[in-house]
């Protein structure tokens, strides 16, 4: 029978609410979108900060209290699982992105909060994890530019390298 998911904190709450707030979406759109990215944000932003929060509640019943969750490619849809699990579990979170920018802008939203972004390879972070968080990084467009435009469709018959793209396939 599945466990219903428990509703996250008010504090919690409040918490990923104001780094919502303080997100510079500016500097955001074009780390997320190669064309109208303050669009985007303006209309993704809400609806995905609810679905973090959904997924933090989910989550929440899922994860023992003070274990360790690797996150490689975190970004603003993760926030709300890990200000849950840092504040309301107790654990450690290692949130890993390869994006400078990205992870500055994230940075300065969790100014007040005891969560870090490291711009790092997560394969590169020590020690052991009883959580592992993958988000998109196997079709990245800037690591994976061939296996990227197929996976999204976006793949040119006349520019598309099949030899660039087995090489992505065997490094995913």
């Amino acid at each position: 029978m599945p466990v219903r998911p428990i509703r996250l904190q008010p504090k919690t709450q409040r918490v990923i609410a104001e780094v919502f707030d303080r997100l510079d979406y500016r500097k955001l759109g074009p780390i997320y979108c190669d064309v109208g990215g303050q669009a985007f944000w303006r209309d993704r932003r809400e609806p995905c900060r609810k679905l973090g929060i959904k997924l933090a509640e989910v989550l929440r019943t899922r994860l023992a209290a003070a274990g360790r969750s690797l996150y490689v490619g975190a970004g603003v849809a993760e926030i709300p699982v890990l200000a849950m699990e840092t504040l309301e579990l107790a654990r450690t979170v290692v949130p890993c992105n390869l994006r400078r920018g990205e992870v500055d802008v994230l940075n300065k939203a969790c100014d007040s909060v005891p969560l870090r972004f490291l711009k790092r390879e997560a394969s590169s972070v020590p020690g052991r994890f009883d959580h592992l968080w993958i988000v998109s990084v196997l079709n990245d467009p800037e690591r994976f530019p061939e296996l990227s435009a197929l996976s999204y469709g976006r793949a040119d018959p006349t520019k598309f390298n099949p030899r660039r793209f087995e090489a992505e396939r065997k490094k995913v």
